[in-house]
């Protein structure tokens, strides 16, 4: 029996118990389910979990304001479910701190297989964190990987989970240059198709986050035509 939890989130029992149903065939045991947004935000608030499956449309409140919510208390993989099915919403999940999106219809054993793939994912990311120091030390900026915090001038920063992520491999490897190609394969684990909007995005709102100017990155530097890379500021301020 597989020990992690996750938490079923979709106004519709059928969705629910079908893929509650093929979960436990694969030998997923440790599954809460819940109909409503509020529901799903007492269950992150009183529980941990390993991934959450978010339908964007719940009769409460929108899925992706939800999420918003939810990444106060966790950095769960999030995977949505929804009709809504244009770029901008897929956009619009992922940068919210979506992990994956997926479009109704779907066959439900698609789902299922995502699920895995993404706990395969956060498995192997944890046995890369245990490998590596703990803590990323560069005087005002300061990450602490098994907190999941990130300290800036002694204030603590909130980053979704791919945020977190995608910081931590870059000022893991200091002034290497790494292409939109390479971060998309190494972050989020997936295949590159030509689009670079997902990396381009995350990198947005990362230096809005962590830069003093994100206009003028001293950090997440950009080097044109060929990607990007993390260049350790000094131990005093904000300074390449």
């Amino acid at each position: 029996m597989k020990h992690e939890k996750i938490l079923l989130v979709d106004d519709e029992q059928g969705i629910l118990d079908i893929i509650e149903l093929l979960l436990q065939k694969e030998g997923y045991h440790y599954i809460h389910k819940a109909m409503t947004g509020q529901d799903a935000l007492r269950c992150v608030q009183t529980a941990t979990y390993d991934l959450i499956v978010l339908d964007v449309m719940l009769p409460d409140m929108d899925g992706f304001q939800l999420c918003g919510q939810i990444r106060q208390y966790t950095k769960a993989p999030v995977l949505f479910v929804t009709a809504r099915s244009s770029d901008l919403d897929k956009l619009t999940g992922l940068g919210i701190g979506g992990d994956d999106y997926i479009t109704k219809p779907f066959n439900p054993l698609e789902v299922v297989a995502r699920i895995q793939a993404q706990l395969r994912r956060q498995s192997i990311y944890k046995e890369m964190l245990n490998t590596e120091p703990s803590t990323l030390d560069y005087g005002f900026l300061q990450i602490f990987k098994d907190e999941g915090r990130v300290v800036i001038q002694n204030e603590d920063v909130h980053l979704t989970a791919k945020e977190f992520e995608l910081l931590i491999f870059l000022c893991s490897r200091p002034n290497r240059i790494f292409t939109a190609s390479q971060l998309q394969e190494h972050v989020w684990k997936t295949d590159y198709l030509g689009d670079d909007k997902t990396v381009v995005m995350h990198i947005s709102k990362l230096r809005r986050k962590v830069e003093a100017d994100p206009k003028q990155p001293k950090m997440i530097v950009n080097i044109r035509g060929i990607g990007y890379k993390f260049v350790p500021p000094d131990r005093s301020g904000r300074k390449g």
